[in-house]
């Protein structure tokens, strides 16, 4: 009898814990966060260092075989177009760009920044387009070297397009040609990045090394991607404006 008890309390005792466990919570989703705050900023002298990309991509349209040389830049800069965001009460465009941090490489704070502003990934080539000189954006009518920065741009070909990104609430992302984005651009300095984007893609069509061709970007499972320069001596000579 007593072991028949027994068996009875313990059946109840699993019977009680079953209907008072807890559901299992889900697995927490693991959620992205964009940069805040200075802390880890660099600087060189009063110069803030900011790191940027012109995200882009090439649509397919296969030129004709035997074409000429000059065609075929014709045909590069044609189907070149360019991703730019927006910016809260403003109409014109700019390029992803922030500052450039103590724990990453200079390439890897511009696929970051592209990352955060505009939601993509893709391959960053290791030659910049080039260094400007240029006050932040709060700083734009103060007197001396008050927020200066000193940013370097580099070309970034998409192959991811994400549907969320950290900053989505406060930039909103465009394709654009790039013949329509000079007329877009905030700044003349990022007109002449423009240029040197122009100018990089067709060195890298003159070599082996061919950009993707892609109507859309697609799936990629990396954020940082380096390709070398296009050839020895192929690096774009650094300029201030």
């Amino acid at each position: 009898m007593r072991e028949k008890l027994n068996r009875s309390w313990i059946s109840l005792l699993e019977w009680r814990r079953e209907k008072m466990a807890l559901p299992a919570s889900p697995s927490p989703v693991a959620m992205v966060w964009a940069r805040q705050g200075r802390l880890q900023q660099r600087y060189d002298g009063c110069y803030r260092l900011v790191s940027g990309c012109i995200p882009y991509t090439l649509k397919e349209d296969a030129v004709e075989e035997g074409a000429g040389k000059q065609s075929c830049q014709q045909d590069v800069v044609g189907r070149l177009q360019v991703l730019m965001i927006s910016t809260p009460k403003r109409s014109d465009l700019i390029f992803p760009k922030g500052g450039w941090e103590d724990d990453e490489s200079i390439d890897e704070a511009a696929s970051r920044e592209a990352f955060e502003e505009a939601g993509v990934k893709g391959i960053i080539s290791a030659t910049p387009l080039g260094e400007w000189i240029f006050k932040s954006k709060s700083k734009q009518n103060s007197c001396g070297l008050q927020g200066a920065c000193k940013g370097f741009m580099f070309g970034l070909q998409v192959t991811e397009l994400l549907e969320t990104w950290p900053e989505q609430v406060t930039h909103g992302r465009r394709w654009v040609p790039v013949e329509e984005a000079y007329g877009l651009c905030r700044y003349d300095w990022m007109r002449e990045a423009l240029d040197r984007l122009k100018d990089q893609l067709l060195l890298l069509e003159s070599s082996e090394f061919r950009p993707l061709l892609s109507s859309e970007p697609v799936g990629s499972p990396s954020l940082y991607m380096v390709v070398p320069p296009a050839a020895a001596g192929g690096a774009t000579t650094l300029c201030r404006c």
